[in-house]
């Protein structure tokens, strides 16, 4: 594998992928007074593809279209980076948080996503119409009901000072706390 290539499939420190997404804000506002953010990006799809006499759909999406280019990259960059730039080695997955999802049942750490909550063949159960219905549903209403996602909030909202920002951005590390800590016992317990 060429040198560029080796470098790109190994994890990167934190500090280094954190100053590159860190970087994306202040590149955004130079380069076209952009917001960052994915949430947007699903309205702007559906006020391009089902143009409907629906009010929240109806304004100028092609001054927004720069925001499905984004999108998309983030698709295409997803793909080469698993169907090219895999890593070799295993997942790394400390032993105290392996021995605590093993209580929860959760065995498979083969991928990126445990199979035991994620696969396919989770979907049809209880717990995957708890994980992925609920869930979906909770993540779209969070997303619609502040105004914006945790990328947008979390990285750009925070960058410039904005005071709503920085209470969904506590309003969702609750959230995901009181999941992790609270709800995911519950529901493993229960299925």
């Amino acid at each position: 594998m060429p040198p560029m290539l080796e470098l790109l499939s190994r994890p990167w420190p934190w500090y280094v992928g954190g100053a590159c997404v860190g970087l994306t804000v202040p590149v955004l506002l130079l380069l076209g007074n952009k917001s960052f953010g994915i949430s947007s990006s699903l309205r702007h799809i559906c006020a391009a593809c089902f143009p409907a006499n629906i009010p929240f759909f109806k304004y100028n999406w092609h001054r927004e279209s720069w925001n499905l280019f984004f999108v998309a990259g983030i698709f295409l960059g997803g793909f080469m980076a698993t169907q090219f730039l895999t890593n070799p080695e295993p997942i790394q997955i400390a032993a105290s948080t392996r021995a605590e999802l093993a209580a929860l049942g959760v065995q498979d750490f083969n991928g990126l996503m445990p199979a035991d909550v994620f696969g396919s063949d989770q979907l049809f159960t209880a717990k995957g119409l708890i994980f992925f219905v609920m869930g979906g549903l909770l993540v779209g209403f969070g997303t619609r009901w502040a105004g914006g996602c945790t990328s947008g909030h979390t990285i750009m909202g925070l960058s410039n000072l904005q005071w709503p920002s920085l209470v969904a951005t506590t309003a969702f590390m609750v959230g995901g706390f009181a999941g992790t800590w609270l709800l995911l016992p519950l529901v493993f317990g229960v299925l």
